[in-house]
């Protein structure tokens, strides 16, 4: 590569260190817009990346790791600085100052698992209380901004994940670079999003890389341990198109072994959602969502759920009219479904005869 190309990239790089530091050294002397800044600045550092800032900086092959190549989710600023603190880690020392002072902050620990997500686990530090605070920051960031991709049911911050399931949560040495606690912390985190980034694949792979957990006997094993943050991580969810994409990935718990609590616990969240009303008030196709992961995880007792719900249901005669309007649209919708099938067939059955 051509000098002055070399130049040029890394001017640009050291140019956004030098804003970010400002935006920093701004929050930190004002107490009254301190919130306002870091907030400017993790949106500013979460943005896509521009075609002109693309093109400068894709012109460096090895500055960006192929995961994150714009494959793997929009290519943002925040993947560009992550690599750049890798390769060039005294130019986020300044950054990371500024951080530790505005520790207690909101948007401090987004703005830290954003920007030093790969640098954490990429460098030596020795001082085993820094190490925690910094891993506590990490799985505290990015828990934060993995929420604010399900209320937005965008993917922005995927990269991330992929990051911390692929790089680091499956790959021992790197995992073991952070104190045991922050490890556990990290697995509780993965297992709560890893349905929403689309990586049931890996799951296999996931549990058998579970750290220890101090109350194993209580609780059961990493796969106890995974369908309880599950269903915690269900009943959380507001956003419907997010909760119907986790119900629909529910079938891969199909054939885990678990203890009866955790599979009575499971039914019980999943049973939830079929109701109208109080506490969860799901919508009509989420009850029709959760109904079908039920009977597909517990199908012993299938048609007695079904009958006892039918009978709770006629307890409320304000949902009648409307059960009454869906029952009566579903049996036209089957009854022209059929002569639809009847009509299709026997067309296709005249036309072989007369092929014949």
């Amino acid at each position: 590569m051509p000098e002055a190309s070399t130049h040029r990239i890394s001017a640009y790089l050291f140019a956004l260190t030098q804003e970010i530091e400002k935006k920093l050294q701004r929050a930190l002397a004002s107490t009254s817009q301190r919130r306002n800044f870091l907030q400017e600045l993790f949106a500013d550092i979460a943005l896509e990346v521009d075609d002109r800032a693309r093109d400068i900086i894709l012109s460096k092959e090895d500055l960006i790791s192929p995961a994150e190549d714009g494959t793997d989710g929009p290519l943002c600023f925040y993947n560009v600085l992550a690599d750049h603190f890798v390769w060039a880690p005294e130019n986020g020392k300044p950054i990371l100052d500024l951080l530790v002072q505005l520790w207690s902050q909101s948007f401090a620990s987004n703005i830290f698992s954003l920007l030093f997500h790969k640098w954490l686990f990429e460098v030596q530090l020795d001082n085993s209380d820094v190490l925690l605070r910094y891993s506590s920051a990490l799985v505290q960031g990015a828990t934060n901004v993995f929420w604010s991709d399900i209320q937005t049911n965008t993917r922005r911050f995927q990269s991330l994940f992929r990051y911390l399931l692929e790089e680091v949560a499956l790959v021992p040495e790197r995992l073991k670079k952070i104190p045991l606690q922050a490890q556990r912390d990290l697995f509780l985190l993965l297992s709560r999003f890893i349905f929403f980034y689309n990586l049931v694949d890996k799951l296999g792979s996931f549990l058998k890389q579970f750290p220890d957990f101090p109350n194993i006997f209580l609780v059961g094993g990493p796969a106890d341990i995974f369908v309880i943050e599950l269903t915690d991580q269900l009943q959380k969810l507001k956003v419907e198109p997010v909760l119907l994409h986790y119900l629909s990935h529910t079938k891969v718990l199909q054939g885990l072994e678990l203890r009866m609590t955790t599979s009575t616990r499971l039914k019980t969240c999943l049973y939830s959602f079929t109701s109208p009303g109080g506490p969860m008030y799901p919508t009509r196709v989420v009850r029709h969502a959760a109904w079908d992961a039920l009977d597909l995880l517990f199908p012993v007792g299938r048609y007695p759920r079904h009958l006892i719900s039918l009978f709770f249901r006629l307890l409320y005669p304000w949902y009648w009219p409307s059960s009454c309007w869906n029952f009566v649209m579903s049996c036209i919708q089957a009854v022209l479904y059929s002569l639809l099938r009847l009509i299709f067939s026997s067309w296709e059955n005249l036309r072989k005869a007369k092929e014949s």
